[in-house]
């Protein structure tokens, strides 16, 4: 007997819209894995090759940009001002946005309102306009007490913290609130006391979001470029100001520019590849719970 067709759920989209579904996810992938491939070529071609006309295969396969990048410009010590930077940043961004986010979501006092307003209409402004009035404040206050914060790296944390932490702060007071208070108070019964249960029961229940709030805190302050370029000395600059240092007056090191902007994005693609789950999970608790 001839074999039946099954028959096609109704809930299942009509095979065109498959079809078109995958042509336009090829699409935006190649268009995304374009940049890449360029940047990748462009790395193991000799310089005489950047320099002339373009080429999609390289005429000459070399690792000699991942060795020069390193003696072209101090890219270690750039490296490593980021890596502080950046660290420091997030950490401290995160942190403080816990005890905030708590003390908004678990209690009731005065201004309550103001200050959930205030960190929300923060992030209406461009961040360009915060460029002047903070190097004032810092050059004024090196010059009254003596504490260098232009030219520092506390400063450019400092910096970096005014971007990170309303957002921060902000995002983790939602999450906060979707995580029921009878485990607080299951907690109290137990013995804690408020910051017992904001460590052993809130902050547990709370990774994705903590996660997602880090890896925002660090990604802002990892690929800064124009506080950094005016906030930053020759010996606290970063990463994002210091590959301009592989464009001279008289030649452009393409092939080091991008061996650097490989080396440069390695930290942030593992540590997203690494945190995904989190970050995802972290990003869209809010629109499920």
């Amino acid at each position: 007997m001839p074999r039946s067709t099954p028959a096609r759920s109704p809930l299942a989209p009509p095979p065109s819209f498959v079809w078109t579904r995958r042509i336009v996810l090829t699409l935006l992938a190649l268009f995304a894995l374009l940049p890449v491939y360029v940047m990748l070529s462009s790395s193991v071609k000799p310089l005489e090759d950047t320099l002339g006309e373009w080429s999609w295969i390289p005429s000459r396969f070399t690792l000699r940009p991942y060795v020069d990048i390193w003696e072209t410009v101090p890219l270690a010590k750039y490296f490593v001002n980021s890596l502080i930077v950046a660290g420091a940043a997030t950490v401290c961004s995160v942190v403080i946005a816990v005890f905030a986010a708590y003390a908004v979501s678990r209690y009731r006092f005065r201004g309550k309102r103001l200050f959930t307003v205030t960190i929300l209409s923060t992030q209406m402004f461009p961040g360009i306009l915060f460029l002047l009035p903070l190097f004032l404040i810092f050059v004024n206050i090196g010059n009254q007490t003596g504490i260098a914060l232009y030219g520092s790296r506390g400063g450019l944390i400092l910096t970096y913290l005014t971007f990170s932490l309303p957002f921060s702060i902000w995002m983790l007071i939602g999450y906060f609130s979707s995580i029921p208070r009878d485990l607080d108070e299951a907690a109290m019964v137990d013995g804690c006391g408020p910051l017992g249960a904001l460590f052993r029961v809130v902050v547990p229940a709370a990774v994705p979001g903590i996660v997602a709030v880090a890896v925002y805190a660090f990604m802002t302050a990892w690929g800064e470029v124009l506080f950094a370029s005016v906030m930053t000395n020759d010996t606290t600059r970063t990463l994002a100001v210091g590959l301009k240092a592989y464009a001279t007056e008289n030649n452009v090191y393409w092939n080091q520019v991008m061996a650097a902007s490989l080396v440069v994005s390695v930290p942030v693609v593992a540590g997203f590849l690494l945190l995904q789950r989190y970050l995802v999970a972290g990003l869209t608790a809010g629109a499920v719970k």
